[in-house]
């Protein structure tokens, strides 16, 4: 099954913060669950990785993107005002670079090789295997 070329679309801050499709996926389904545990569960992510990105997304801007409240019945975190903005303006930037790179996208898509497949690690081949170390018996 031969698929259509994407583009990814990853912000890289220069306070070292990033924002990426992950995250994006990430917000939508804490904003659907209203909870990190709940978005956890739904989106098969660990909790402790969820965690992690949503602590890493608040300390990116100045404005926090989610509001947390912990042993909150009914819910424990929730997107702000600003998340909302971050949302819209990502997707914004993605409609544009989609726009902006399809031609390219195309013919690069044209130029593929239909018989490629993806390895697990290219670095496993390129390394050169190591000879089988030899045993010596000891003789008493």
């Amino acid at each position: 099954m031969k698929r259509a070329a994407q583009i990814a679309l990853t912000i890289t801050f220069g306070n070292g913060g990033s924002l990426s499709p992950e995250d994006l996926l990430l917000i939508d389904f804490i904003r659907r669950e209203r909870s990190i545990l709940g978005a956890a569960r739904a989106s098969g992510i660990s909790y402790r990785k969820c965690w992690l990105m949503v602590d890493a997304l608040n300390r990116t801007f100045e404005t926090p993107v989610f509001e947390t409240h912990p042993g909150r019945r009914g819910g424990g975190a929730e997107i702000t005002p600003f998340g909302e903005r971050l949302i819209a303006l990502y997707r914004s930037m993605e409609r544009r670079t989609r726009t902006a790179t399809a031609a390219a996208l195309v013919e690069l898509q044209k130029a593929t090789d239909p018989r490629y497949q993806k390895r697990a690690s290219g670095a496993a081949e390129a390394a050169p295997k190591a000879e089988p170390r030899r045993v010596r018996s000891r003789r008493s």
